[in-house]
């Protein structure tokens, strides 16, 4: 089994930019996309191979046809023929909605199937990017509920101004929003639960104001206020740095400018690369080759053992 690269979906939104295209160095006169879906089983949005002996499949079928030899025995066993992770490139050219994700527990009560955890890695964006994460200060539910009513909620969240390499942990339960100028690569579980609190009183195409989920959201916000929402590290070259550890992905960043050889031997789980800057080549211990480039995104099987990296290449590595 050999790494495998998808077709991107490419996503125009009312809010999307002129980020993605150029970045993923693709031949596209597609406008104002918001969101390059990488890996995907969501339901009607599945991820397709680009090439190889499983060109034209979807993720959802080479799931199904090579089970836990794509994503590891436990994984199998916990999430089924279902890819558990969703890779996305996201550029907003205006602020997304305000928003929460249900736990896993409180997506249940809500009659969904699971709730969503996620996470951002902060790219090239513009100088004044903004964004949102978490409450800063202590408010009850019917404070909020007042809040949306009165457009002030943005009041009462901690806003980040970003740069390149920053990093954000959004665990299921934390209000949030990407901002103006933000272009981040977002890893999340498989779902596609998000309740919207807050659209600045914008309308869609059609002139009407988009729903707003206020009282499932009021169910699944977590209240508790922290000192500080953004995820601190040290960047350091050529070795992987930890980013997220949680129980529904483990990512690392690596900026590599001299070889590296991943041992995957102990690990019962596929992994995901997805290029951020440079160009490199990634080789497996069965001599498969395959490029990683800024703007790429591989599966390397579970059954994979090692790979070497070679190339001046920065990437973020995750798997479950």
């Amino acid at each position: 089994m050999q790494p495998i690269k998808f077709q991107p979906l490419l996503k125009s939104t009312l809010w999307g930019g002129n980020k993605i295209i150029p970045f993923k160095h693709l031949d596209s006169n597609q406008q104002q996309v918001g969101e390059s879906w990488e890996i995907s089983g969501v339901k009607d949005n599945e991820t397709i191979v680009a090439e190889g002996p499983l060109k034209g499949k979807s993720l959802n079928e080479i799931v199904r046809e090579m089970k836990d030899s794509l994503v590891g025995t436990e994984n199998y066993k916990r999430f089924g023929d279902e890819f558990p992770l969703l890779i996305k490139f996201i550029d907003a050219r205006q602020d997304l909605s305000i928003q929460v994700h249900p736990t896993d527990e409180i997506a249940k009560r809500q009659g969904k199937r699971r709730g969503k955890t996620e996470m951002w890695y902060i790219m090239p964006s513009d100088k004044e990017a903004k964004l949102y994460s978490g409450l800063q200060r202590q408010i009850t539910p019917e404070e909020y509920k007042e809040l949306v009513e009165n457009d002030t909620i943005c009041d009462a969240l901690s806003q980040y101004e970003v740069s390149e390499g920053d990093v954000f942990f959004l665990p299921a339960g934390r209000i949030h929003a990407i901002g103006t100028g933000c272009f981040l690569a977002e890893i999340q579980q498989t779902s596609d639960v998000t309740y919207r609190i807050y659209d600045f009183k914008r309308k869609d195409k059609d002139g009407n104001y988009r729903e707003l989920h206020t009282k499932e959201a009021a169910e699944s916000i977590n209240y508790q206020v922290e000192r500080d929402y953004r995820t601190h590290y040290h960047a350091m070259k050529n070795e992987g740095v930890s980013l997220v550890e949680c129980p529904y992905f483990s990512t690392a960043v690596y900026d590599l400018d001299e070889p590296m050889t991943l041992d995957y031997s102990e690990l019962d789980s596929f992994v995901i690369l997805i290029g951020i800057g440079g160009a490199g080549i990634i080789t497996d211990n069965e001599g498969n080759t395959t490029s990683l480039n800024a703007g790429e995104t591989i599966l390397i099987p579970a059954t994979t053992q090692s790979i070497h990296v070679s190339g001046t290449l920065k990437f973020l590595e995750t798997y479950v």
